[in-house]
């Protein structure tokens, strides 16, 4: 009987010590997070820093990769939706056809008509080369020595398929949406290509390798040229394709978003583009979506992985 009698002692003393332990465990900690500064980076797809801004500006979403910190209230941003041509509604499946030749023609062109009764017929044509000039211009370029020296380039060399190792390169809203960038004809105060966001069919393969984006031509590749200017508050800076290197500002991409940096311009937006009349490129030294000269629009652009340049 005496032995049963310190049971409930010890359970009681056990149930003492549990309740003694139980009060030290430290109080939770609060995390709070920073606020991004004026202009600042506030979000997008990948980002990780602050999402909220300093007091007297707010975070707008400019597209699914970049939000900013714009001065005042929520800026509206249009957002851009892909169009389509045609509706197709079929239970048949798509019909593939594949046309092999030893050459490839000069100048190919593809339509396809269909009715709602009808799925689209897919086409792929193959040739013994990946890249075949429709036609080619002889253009003056620039060497390195400043003399002009006569090169030829082709007018539209870009391969339709996406070789290894590159990309394409689009707008992702609008008012070019899904316009890629590529060489254009050249311009009157430049003898070497001028650059353009235009239509998927005639779509640029590029990388950007040891801060160069290269163009990839053939024979020769290219690369985007970014002018110097005089007076380092102008807000358009010039771009162009070149066989010379580019010597001012370093290319990268930040996730997939293409950006231009330089030492002597302070940029608020490393991503902001403008693209203006003739749907030429320039680079945005200013914010973006604030002040955008008269006859440009504001832009992004991205790197695009997929095989063909048609969405």
């Amino acid at each position: 009987m005496r032995v049963l009698a310190f049971i409930p002692v010890l359970a009681a003393v056990a149930s003492a010590g549990c309740t003694r332990r139980s009060s030290q465990k430290p109080a939770p900690t609060e995390t709070v997070q920073g606020e991004g500064g004026a202009w600042s980076q506030c979000g997008g797809v990948g980002w990780a820093g602050a999402t909220s801004c300093v007091s007297g500006y707010t975070c707008s979403k400019i597209n699914d990769y970049y939000s900013q910190c714009i001065p005042g209230s929520t800026t509206a941003i249009l957002k851009a939706v892909p169009l389509t041509t045609s509706t197709f509604s079929s239970s048949a499946a798509p019909v593939t056809t594949t046309l092999k030749s030893s050459s490839a023609p000069t100048s190919i062109r593809s339509t396809t008509t269909s009715s709602l009764s009808s799925a689209p017929v897919a086409t792929t044509l193959k040739t013994s080369e990946s890249t075949v000039p429709t036609s080619v211009s002889s253009t003056t370029l620039e060497s390195s020595t400043g003399t002009p020296s006569a090169t030829t380039v082709p007018s539209n060399p870009n391969p339709t398929v996406l070789e290894s190792g590159w990309y394409w390169i689009r707008a992702v809203a609008a008012p070019n949406f899904h316009k890629y960038l590529q060489g254009g004809a050249s311009s009157a105060t430049s003898s070497n290509q001028t650059a353009l966001l235009e239509d998927h069919t005639t779509a640029g393969q590029f990388n950007i390798i040891d801060g160069q984006l290269v163009f990839n031509t053939k024979p020769a590749q290219l690369y985007l040229n970014v002018e110097n200017p005089t007076d380092k508050t102008q807000r358009k800076l010039k771009t162009w394709f070149s066989t010379t290197k580019n010597a001012y500002g370093t290319f990268k991409f930040q996730g997939d978003t293409l950006t231009w940096s330089v030492a002597d311009i302070k940029r608020q937006n490393e991503a902001a583009w403008l693209v203006c009349t003739g749907q030429e490129v320039f680079i945005n030294t200013g914010a973006y979506l604030y002040q955008t000269p008269a006859g440009c629009s504001d832009q992004t652009i991205h790197s695009y992985g997929g095989s063909t340049a048609n969405v």
